[in-house]
C-alpha cells in the first residue's frame, strides 16, 4: 500500500501534518475524520516528493510575492467566495466557528485577507455574531451575504447556509462570467478595426499624398475627402488620441452618475436582442437571490426588498420594489409581480404556482435556471449576428478607403493620357 502525506486541523484549529500507509486517499479521509481532524490536503507520498522542489519553490515564491506585494491588494469577491467555501467545509467537519476562523488566518497568504478575518476573528471572540461581524464590511459582505449569514445562525445549520450561500456565489459569478467572456471577442474585433482604421488614415493614405498633389481640384470628391482625413491623423494624430482619451473618460466618468448611469440602463434596455438579455440577466439574479434566501428561511418581506438590491438595473429596480408594499398589505405575490410590468407570463406562472403550494423559494430557483439558460443561448444567437456585422462594417469602411486610393490612380491616369 502506498504512503500518504496529509495535513489537517485540530478541533482547536491547530494545523498539524503527518504520513499514512493506506489503500487509497479515501481511507486516509476517513481515519482523519475519525480521529476528530478536518482534512485539509492529502496526497501520495511520491507525488509529493516528486513535487517536494517545485512546492519549497512556490512556497518561497509566495513569500517572496507578499514582500514585492504580489498578493497585496483589497480583498475580491473570489476571495470572498473561497472564504466562505473553506469555512462551509470546516464547520461541516465539526470545527468550532473561532477555529475554523484561525485555520483560514493561518492559511492566507494575502494580507487584507489576514486582517479582514483577524477582525471578523476578534469581533467573534467577544461574543458577536458572525453576521453582525460581516455586517461592518458592507463593500465585501451585502445584505443578501448577511441574511443568509442570520439565517443560518437562528437555524443552527451554519454550514448547509454556507453551503447554499457557495453554490449561490457561484451560479452568479458563472452567469457574470459568461456574459464577460461573450463580450471580449467582439470587443478585440471591435479594437482591431479602429487600429486598423487608424492605421491607414495615418500612414498609408498620407504615401499617396505627392502623387494627387498636382491635381488639385480634379481629383474625385472621395479621394480628398480620404486624403484629408490622412492629413489630419499624420499632423495632428497624438492630439486626436488624446482628446479621444479625455472623451471617453468624461463619457465613462459622466456613466458613474445617477443620471448617467439611468440614461445608459435605458439605452441597453431598448436596444434590440441586447436589451432583452439584460433585463433577463437582472431578473435572473433577483430570482436566484429571492429563492435562495426564501429556502432558508429568511421571511418573505426582507427576501424580497433584499433581492431587489441585487437588480443593478435601476429602470427594473424601481418596480421591483413595489412588491414588498404590496405583499406588506396583503397582497399575493403574483399579483403584486404582475404590477410591475417587468415579469413574462412563465414567471408569473411560476410564481403564482409557487404561492399556492407554499414552495416559492424552489419555484424561483427554477425560474433562475429557466432564465440563466435563456441568457446563455440568447448570448450565443447575438455573438452569431454581432461577429459578422463587425467584420462586414470593417470591411465596407477599408474597402471605401481603398476605392477612393483607386479613384485618384484612375484619374491621375486619365489626365497623363
Amino acid at each position: 500500500m502506498p504512503d500518504f502525506e496529509w495535513s489537517a486541523a485540530a478541533a482547536n484549529g491547530k494545523v498539524t501534518k503527518g504520513s499514512t500507509n493506506a489503500a487509497s486517499s479515501a481511507q486516509v479521509l476517513k481515519r482523519l475524520r475519525e480521529q476528530g481532524l478536518t482534512p485539509l490536503d492529502v496526497r501520495e507520498a511520491s507525488t509529493a516528493g516528486a513535487a517536494s522542489s517545485g512546492a519549497k519553490a512556490a512556497k518561497g515564491a509566495l513569500r517572496g510575492g507578499r514582500k514585492k506585494g504580489v498578493n497585496k491588494g483589497k480583498v475580491t469577491s473570489a476571495d470572498v467566495l473561497s472564504l466562505t467555501s473553506e469555512l462551509a467545509i470546516m464547520l461541516k467537519a465539526g470545527l468550532a466557528l473561532d477555529n475554523a476562523l484561525r485555520v483560514l488566518i493561518d492559511m492566507s497568504y494575502k494580507p487584507s485577507v489576514t486582517a479582514l478575518l483577524a477582525d471578523i476573528l476578534e469581533k467573534v471572540k467577544s461574543g458577536t455574531p458572525l453576521s453582525k461581524a460581516l455586517s461592518n464590511h458592507p463593500q465585501l459582505f451585502n445584505d443578501f451575504y448577511v441574511n443568509m449569514i442570520r439565517s443560518g445562525e437562528i437555524s443552527g445549520q451554519m454550514s448547509s447556509v454556507l453551503a447554499r450561500l457557495v453554490e449561490h456565489m457561484e451560479r452568479v459569478r458563472s452567469l457574470r462570467e459568461s456574459v464577460i467572456s461573450a463580450a471580449i471577442y467582439p470587443a478585440i474585433l471591435l479594437s482591431v478595426a479602429v487600429l486598423s482604421l487608424v492605421a491607414m488614415l495615418g500612414f498609408v493614405v498620407p504615401q499617396f499624398e505627392k502623387l494627387f498633389n498636382d491635381m488639385g481640384d480634379a481629383l474625385p470628391a472621395p479621394t480628398r475627402v480620404v486624403m484629408n482625413i490622412g492629413k489630419m491623423f499624420q499632423h495632428y494624430g497624438w492630439l486626436i488620441v488624446i482628446a479621444a482619451a479625455v472623451v471617453i473618460w468624461l463619457i465613462i466618468k459622466w456613466f458613474k452618475t445617477p443620471v448617467g448611469r439611468q440614461w445608459w440602463q435605458s439605452v441597453v434596455l431598448r436596444l434590440p436582442l441586447i436589451g432583452t438579455l439584460s433585463a433577463k440577466y437582472e431578473m435572473t439574479l433577483f430570482s436566484r437571490s429571492l429563492g435562495t434566501l426564501l429556502g432558508n428561511g429568511v421571511p418573505l418581506l426582507t427576501a424580497l426588498h433584499i433581492s431587489t438590491q441585487t437588480v443593478t438595473n435601476i429602470l427594473l429596480r424601481k418596480p421591483l420594489e413595489t412588491m414588498a408594499p404590496k405583499v406588506k398589505e396583503g397582497g399575493k405575490v403574483a399579483d403584486a409581480a404582475i404590477g410591475t410590468g417587468v415579469f413574462e407570463p412563465l414567471a408569473i406562472n411560476l410564481i403564482r404556482v409557487g404561492e399556492e403550494t407554499g414552495r416559492i423559494g424552489p419555484m424561483t430557483l427554477e425560474l433562475a435556471n429557466i432564465l440563466n439558460r435563456e441568457v446563455e443561448v440568447g448570448i450565443k444567437r447575438t455573438l452569431t449576428l454581432v461577429e459578422p456585422v463587425l467584420i462586414l462594417v470593417l470591411g465596407i469602411l477599408i474597402a471605401s478607403i481603398i476605392v477612393s486610393i483607386l479613384l485618384g490612380i484612375l484619374s491621375v491616369n486619365d489626365l497623363a493620357t
